[in-house]
């Protein structure tokens, strides 16, 4: 707090030294260092989504947007309204509808870079249920030529090891890592390092009742000396009880004979913590690919109006996303049914993209010089099925 550096301790014994050769390269190679928060899964969820509101903000609006939009399963010939596929999408398991297992899914994707899908096996091709499993568990187990030959999923001190075909590892790309994913929280992990350290910040001028630390400088009686051990400690006593803390904002101190209150520090005007963090915001959310107008940073203009940035969000980071995850699904699920099916997105149901669905039909509907085959192609819809002979 504001005067721990006033206190005086017992002179302290001289450390052990460490009897590893390593010891002096370890504490010079450390010292001085920005402390960084640690880059594993576990500890970039908790301070970047556990306890980060921009991050937790982005996490959520991209899950919940991506998990509502509507599926549809078709082949090369037709749209399919009824299909054991789509029933076991819209009912994964017991638990679990659509929404929440696609949720769990998108928000794993985003959070780690990996996302597992279990199938549990039943009596025909197609699994009897699907579940999320979570990727801080699970693990990668290659082969001899490097291509995943399992899966293994740890509890505690328990495993469980399941089968390549039994899950459906989706990953995000990563130059550097052949099994694991890179994901949008390591990032934005400075960002939200310094955006945290900011709200920390914040909160500790607030307790001390938003003003700058300073020190109480001793001039003695006639301007020299040094004060006794016992005023030093009855002083920082009374100080500690008295004026510190958030209780205490605004009381005034009352200071003896040749004692005088120097401030030190910078304002918060001075420091420019606030824009600090809101641009540590928009760097969070430049990294998940959510426009700041959406998550309500202040001072950015970016978009014109906030349905353009809808437009934005749906279409470069929602869309994308939804696209690549349904045809992993699908592709996998295809292999264990043994039929050539794709799950896609239907972008004809999607209200932030209407303006741009109607002008590219109008577009397509005008274009004379096209076949009806070749319209519904452009507008991604199955060939019509060819009329049977009477």
């Amino acid at each position: 707090m504001v005067f721990d550096f006033l206190r005086r301790g017992a002179p302290a014994e001289a450390p052990e030294a460490k009897a590893s050769a390593a010891g002096p390269v370890v504490a010079w190679h450390g010292a001085g260092r920005v402390a960084w928060s640690p880059r594993d899964a576990v500890s970039l969820t908790r301070t970047g989504f556990s306890g980060n509101p921009v991050g937790f903000r982005c996490v959520k609006l991209i899950a919940e947007a991506a998990a509502a939009l509507p599926l549809v399963l078709q082949d090369a010939e037709r749209r399919y309204e009824t299909h054991p596929m789509m029933a076991l999408v819209r009912r994964p398991n017991a638990a679990q509808g659509k929404a929440e297992l696609l949720e769990a899914l998108f928000g794993q994707l985003l959070l780690s870079g990996n996302a597992y899908v279990e199938a549990v096996a039943g009596e025909g091709s197609l699994p009897l249920e699907l579940h999320v499993l979570r990727s801080d568990r699970m693990s990668v187990v290659p082969g001899a030529d490097g291509w995943p030959v399992g899966y293994e999923y740890a509890v505690g001190a328990k495993k469980h090891r399941f089968a390549a075909e039994a899950v459906c590892h989706i990953k995000s790309f990563h130059p550097q890592d052949d099994h694991y994913g890179f994901s949008a929280l390591q990032a934005a992990a400075m960002a939200i390092d310094v955006h945290n350290a900011a709200s920390r910040w914040s909160k500790s001028l607030l307790d001390n009742a938003a003003r700058p630390s300073g020190a109480l400088v001793w001039k003695g009686g006639d301007g020299q000396g040094v004060m006794a051990e016992e005023q030093f400690r009855r002083l920082s006593d009374e100080i500690d009880a008295n004026y510190r803390g958030a209780r205490n904002a605004g009381r005034p101190m009352v200071l003896e004979g040749g004692l005088d209150w120097k401030p030190m520090g910078f304002s918060p005007s001075d420091m420019e913590f606030q824009k600090t963090k809101e641009a540590a915001a928009r760097e969070i959310a430049l990294a998940f690919g959510v426009p700041p107008m959406l998550l309500g940073i202040a001072g950015d203009a970016t978009y014109s109006n906030y349905q353009e940035a809808n437009r934005a969000f749906y279409r470069l980071t929602v869309l994308p996303l939804v696209t690549r995850v349904a045809a992993a699904v699908s592709e996998w699920l295809s292999g264990l049914s043994g039929e050539a099916l794709e799950l896609k997105p239907d972008m004809d149901q999607v209200p932030a993209l209407s303006a741009e669905r109607d002008a590219q039909w109008a577009r397509v509907a005008r274009a004379d010089f096209l076949t009806a085959a070749e319209k519904r192609a452009l507008l991604g819809l199955p060939a019509l099925a060819e009329p049977a002979d009477g």
